[in-house]
């Protein structure tokens, strides 16, 4: 599918799902790797992840195309159109647009801290557990001011 397609295939989708005509740009960008697709805010325009159609195939596609198109239409008529918005998530349902794309199969695995770091006060000596590690030299003690040293780090696979 080239970029011309992808523009008909919007203006159609528009006009089908919201009633509504498409009139500014749809294209596929390379360079987005963790969204299938976004729409912009300055040129009013959306961009594809082409990632998406290659591996999901065209019904994936279709569901971005719908979500983008909601962000576009709320937009422009001045309402919310983020995704914390309730009339972002009401059109969303209306449409049969997914509030979220699926994963790719070469997208890395989602990071989560599985590492707990161990500090131990010097002078009272309580615990403080940590998932991000603690600058010993500006950090101290909440109960009594005294030092603090890493006593561990636990590993949780």
């Amino acid at each position: 599918m080239e970029n011309h397609e992808l523009q008909k295939m919007v203006e159609k989708i528009s006009l089908d799902s919201f009633g509504k005509p498409f009139k500014h740009k749809a294209s596929f960008n390379p360079k987005l790797r963790t969204t299938g697709g976004r729409y912009l805010l300055g040129t009013h325009n959306i961009e594809i992840n082409k990632k998406y159609l290659e591996q999901l195939g065209e019904n994936e596609l279709i569901g971005i195309i719908k979500h983008e198109l909601c962000h576009y239409h709320l937009h422009l008529e001045g309402k919310g159109y983020q995704h914390r918005d309730l009339e972002f998530k009401w059109l969303l349902k209306k449409t049969g647009a997914p509030r979220f794309c699926n994963r790719l199969t070469d997208m890395p695995p989602k990071r989560s801290s599985k590492k707990i770091l161990l500090y131990q006060c010097t002078k009272c000596h309580l615990q403080y557990k940590r998932k991000k590690s603690i600058n010993t030299s500006k950090y101290v003690c909440g109960r009594c001011k005294g030092k603090l040293k890493k006593i561990n780090e636990i590993s949780l696979s």
